[in-house]
């Protein structure tokens, strides 16, 4: 929630189901809002927000007030526990991914984490994951879209690339960094670099635009020696909600 003086300071309350302006800042060494940010990803900040069990996720772009507030509109469908995380970095300063807890009132049932796999289904279009996550190193990770069977050669551009990927860790929620690789090509290979920290289960989510549309495509994938394989059959995408970009 906080790193190097900077804090995340959740303003809003969410009920279930109801469409909210989740207001937010975050403040500086000095104990005032941050106004002045830098431009990363098209945009001066990245609002990630997950349910706990991972089952959910929504990539989420507020606008900034001219008092340093942040607002985005934001549903959360099912009561639970969820994880806001503010990926940004202050002018001046290096990038900072800060998290905060936001609670929704409500009979809670976790879901269990889907299977691991290397495919996934999203809006008609499959997403293939070939690379492995290896503790400690970084991991090349290349996804592959196509559409009825065929390879998917025009994506848009997204925050300044093809594609967007953001990993979780199961379990305590450790947000990752994931650099894209630059490329000239439209697809159908979106190639990214992830370094995981350690071994166990985490959640992939890559968001790719196609068609004038942003959609994500999910998976999990396990790292670490002597691992199962992930299974071969392809795993339905959870619903994402309606996401802002």
């Amino acid at each position: 929630m906080s790193q190097n003086g900077y804090t995340l300071n959740p303003l809003t309350t969410v009920k279930t189901g109801e469409p909210t302006d989740f207001r937010f800042t975050v403040t500086g060494p000095d104990g005032k809002p941050v106004t002045d940010y830098q431009v990363q990803h098209d945009k001066k900040l990245h609002f990630i927000v997950v349910s706990r069990d991972l089952a959910t996720f929504q990539h989420l772009h507020p606008e900034q007030a001219g008092d340093g507030v942040w607002s985005v509109k934001l549903t959360l469908d099912a009561p639970g526990a969820y994880r806001a995380f503010a990926d940004f970095a202050p002018a001046g300063g290096s990038g900072l991914t800060l998290g905060a807890d936001v609670p929704v009132a409500g009979d809670y049932e976790p879901r269990a984490l889907p299977a691991v796999s290397r495919t996934a289904q999203v809006d008609g279009y499959t997403v293939t994951l070939t690379g492995d996550l290896v503790p400690g190193q970084a991991s090349k990770l290349t996804l592959s879209v196509s559409k009825d069977g065929k390879p998917v050669t025009d994506l848009q551009p997204y925050l300044g690339a093809y594609g967007h990927l953001v990993a979780l860790r199961a379990g305590d929620l450790a947000y990752l960094h994931v650099h894209p690789e630059e490329s000239d090509k439209a697809g159908p290979e979106i190639t990214f670099y992830a370094e995981v920290p350690s071994g166990g289960d985490y959640r992939l989510f890559l968001d790719f635009q196609h068609a004038g549309k942003v959609r994500t495509a999910d998976f999990t994938a396990r790292a670490g020696a002597g691992q199962p394989k992930p299974a071969a059959e392809p795993s339905v995408s959870p619903s994402h909600g309606d996401d802002t970009h």
